[in-house]
């Protein structure tokens, strides 16, 4: 049985790659711009996001569902995060992350989570009207996500998430739906050897529409006439992403770790980037991280602002501080920080509560 197990976590794996073509992740960077509902390519969540989204090989537990799906299947019990993040800190815009993780067989793992974005409120503004004081809006984006993970092995764990979006301001809105499918692969004789893929954003196109795109106009032909009509958005496309990571974790002494991580990751409507990360983890009591985010420019590199089509600068940093609220058990409380650095503004901030039952 476990033959066959591994036999389909082989064949997903090379669907998973003949899946993807050389149209769709080019790293073009004259496709910036045109996919839409880019929070998608947003990590709410204040471990993961501490080493630069790095760790797609060895991300474990609810983090996984953001990083790469498979990694849910780690999963012990019961897990749950709160999350915060101030994104671009002085622009107002915050992130509310919440999800919880839950062991449902033997090998199977199911979790839920919900992604928040405000921007706080905006002043309407109109032709007649163009400096406002006619009221406020507010945009809204939510992402709300299910998953499945399952261990094949001792050595392959692969899973699936789906995705509902949704994007609205007062009168616009828009709704789609997109799959993440992943796989990660454990060995070494401490099993401290990972690689992970991971393909994500993969959906049909999205589309604006509401009563916003009407317009009422006048004809004036002997009598006067009013009539509305409505002017139709174009669709966009979803940010699709294939991410492909290694990690190699340094063991000693009790509970004492060092992982070195590197990923890369191709986008299909912006430039390819490659990540580096490294974490020291001391029993597990206190993890320290950072993380270097390399993105190919025109001329020069990401970090030149002239040739940079990317807020964040590359450079990430985080801890996380847990605490163990029944040893027998193993269950514990942990609380994580991130800060990820950014151009014009002051950088991006995550603080999450993590419990794991």
């Amino acid at each position: 049985m476990k033959k066959i197990y591994k036999y389909l976590a082989a064949f997903f794996l090379i669907i998973l790659i003949a899946g993807t073509n050389a149209d769709t992740f080019a790293g073009n960077k004259d496709r910036s711009g045109q996919a839409g509902a880019s929070e998608l390519l947003i990590n709410p969540w204040a471990r993961s996001s501490g080493w630069g989204g790095v760790s797609t090989a060895n991300i474990r537990g609810l983090e996984s569902m953001f990083g790469n799906v498979a990694g849910i299947a780690f999963t012990q019990g019961t897990e749950l995060i709160f999350s915060h993040t101030s994104w671009l800190k002085g622009s107002g815009t915050d992130l509310f992350s919440f999800g919880f993780t839950q062991r449902i067989s033997e090998s199977g793992v199911f979790g839920m989570s919900i992604m928040s974005m405000g921007f706080g409120d905006i002043n309407i503004t109109t032709t007649d009207h163009p400096e406002g004081g006619i009221g406020t809006y507010s945009p809204s984006l939510m992402n709300v996500s299910l998953s499945y993970a399952k261990a094949f092995s001792n050595s392959i764990y692969a899973g699936i998430t789906f995705k509902i979006i949704s994007e609205s301001i007062a009168d616009i809105s828009a709704q789609g739906l997109a799959i993440d499918a992943g796989i990660q692969y454990v060995t070494g004789e401490l099993e401290n050897i990972k690689f992970g893929i991971v393909l994500k954003n993969v959906g049909p196109t999205m589309q604006f529409s509401g009563d916003g795109m009407s317009l009422t106009g006048q004809f004036f032909g002997g009598n006067e006439l009013q009539f509305t009509f409505e002017e139709r958005a174009a669709d966009f496309e979803l940010p699709t992403a294939l991410l492909i990571g290694a990690a190699y974790d340094f063991l000693w002494g009790e509970n004492n770790r060092l992982t070195l991580a590197g990923n890369f990751t191709s986008n299909s409507f912006t430039k390819d980037q490659f990540t580096a990360g490294i974490e020291f983890c001391l029993k597990n009591y206190l993890m320290l991280r950072t993380g270097y985010t390399y993105e190919e420019g025109i001329d020069k590199d990401i970090y030149n602002p002239s040739e940079r089509t990317n807020a964040n600068k590359g450079p990430s940093a985080g801890f996380s501080v847990q605490v163990p609220l029944n040893k027998e058990k193993g269950t514990n409380f942990s609380v994580d920080y991130s800060f990820r650095a950014t151009d014009h503004f002051n950088g991006t901030h995550s603080i999450g509560a993590r419990i794991s039952l």
